[in-house]
């Protein structure tokens, strides 16, 4: 029988992506195994069991794969935050800060009600821009963040820190030290 794998073996790490001197942690590895895929999904669900989640919102683009599948296992609805000019309806917008400048997300205007219980989902939470973006978001609509889950957190960059200071609970697979 084969050694039992953890989260962190099923993720790449591939030198110098986008740029030199970065090391970019590839989840596409962990969704192309089925054993992988499955086990993130328990995994990233496993704290919130018992509690009430009416929507899952995915930050793009991996959080789209994450959130729909936990969506599925949830059976509840999914809602996609995408960069600006992406999605079709009216929506809802919010500037963000990134390391080399600044971007924006949106959802749709009508993709949260107010008292939703909502779980946010990512692959990776770095500096946590993105993800306060989206809560922001959520916020807005009149819905309530009951946690926010990611497969990868780099501790270094401080995101975890910054959602905890929004008063967010955080819930991580697995760590990597170094950028």
């Amino acid at each position: 029988m084969p050694p039992k794998k953890d989260i962190k073996d099923y993720i790449r790490t591939i030198v110098d992506f986008p740029h030199e001197g970065i090391m970019f942690r590839d989840v596409t590895t962990l969704f192309a195994d089925p054993r992988g895929l499955r086990l993130a999904v328990d995994q990233l669900l496993d704290p919130y069991v018992g509690t009430q989640i009416d929507k899952v919102v995915g930050l793009e683009a991996r959080g789209f794969i994450l959130g729909g599948a936990i969506a599925h296992q949830l059976s509840v609805g999914f809602v996609p935050i995408r960069k600006k000019g992406k999605l079709p309806g009216t929506t809802i917008s919010q500037d963000y800060k990134l390391e080399y400048g600044e971007a924006i997300v949106e959802v749709h205007d009508d993709a949260i009600q107010a008292g939703e219980k909502i779980l946010l989902v990512d692959d990776l939470l770095a500096t946590g821009g993105t993800a306060e973006a989206g809560i922001k978001l959520v916020e807005r609509l009149g819905g309530e963040i009951v946690g926010c889950a990611f497969v990868i957190d780099l501790p270094e960059l401080g995101g975890r820190k910054r959602l905890h200071d929004m008063g967010m609970d955080v819930h991580w697979l697995c760590d990597f030290e170094g950028l």
